[in-house]
């Protein structure tokens, strides 16, 4: 590895940051964003929850409706009762799908939470809208797709949704600004470790 002197470092750090400045200032414009957070690793809820955090931290309104999660306590339920004027949180699922065994109630709940989302997209006042695990129900065609991809990109144009879970349909890919698929390169369950409180939930 080639040493370099202070004067160096700070030479190349100079260029490094002239040539970032020239890259942000082409960056002018503020819209509301489609994001969506799929894949097979952990993380997807976890990084959408950190997003409402700093809705929070901004002031700002969040609607969270989770579609699979509600059969548990969660840790983040706890957090965020105690921002009622900011959070609405919406626990509406019983569990994933080999839980319950019954398809016809698991539409039935897909289609009450999918009703609440679109309760508070059409609302001005959230500023986020996080659908947790929409993916899921999504991919076992609980919900028609079109129907879903209508409401969240006919959306306001400055609100910002954010859908997690697994499998994302291509057409809601293609439609988001914002894709992150999680990779698991290593995860504690394959090797007999429990789910966790404050890891998982």
């Amino acid at each position: 590895m080639v040493e370099r002197t202070d004067e160096q470092h700070a030479e190349k750090m100079k260029k490094k940051q002239a040539a970032h400045d020239k890259i942000m200032a082409t960056k002018t414009q503020e819209k509301g964003l489609l994001i969506v957070h799929t894949g097979k690793g952990k993380g997807k809820t976890t990084a959408a929850l950190g997003m409402v955090v700093r809705m929070i931290g901004h002031g700002r309104k969040v609607g969270v409706v989770q579609f699979v999660k509600g059969a548990m306590t969660t840790g983040e339920k706890a957090v965020f009762d105690a921002f009622p004027e900011q959070v609405e949180f919406k626990p509406m699922g019983e569990g994933f799908t080999w839980n319950t065994q019954d398809r016809n109630r698991d539409i039935a709940l897909a289609r009450e939470a999918w009703d609440e989302v679109k309760r508070m997209v059409a609302d001005p006042d959230y500023a986020l809208v996080l659908a947790d695990e929409l993916n899921i129900v999504l991919r076992y065609d609980y919900l028609p797709l079109d129907e879903v991809l209508a409401v969240l990109t006919g959306k306001d144009a400055m609100k910002h949704v954010v859908v997690t879970g697994r499998n994302a349909p291509e057409a809601l890919i293609e439609a988001a600004d914002l894709v992150t698929e999680m990779t698991m390169i290593k995860h504690p369950f394959r090797s007999g470790v429990k789910a966790q409180a404050g890891i998982e939930y």
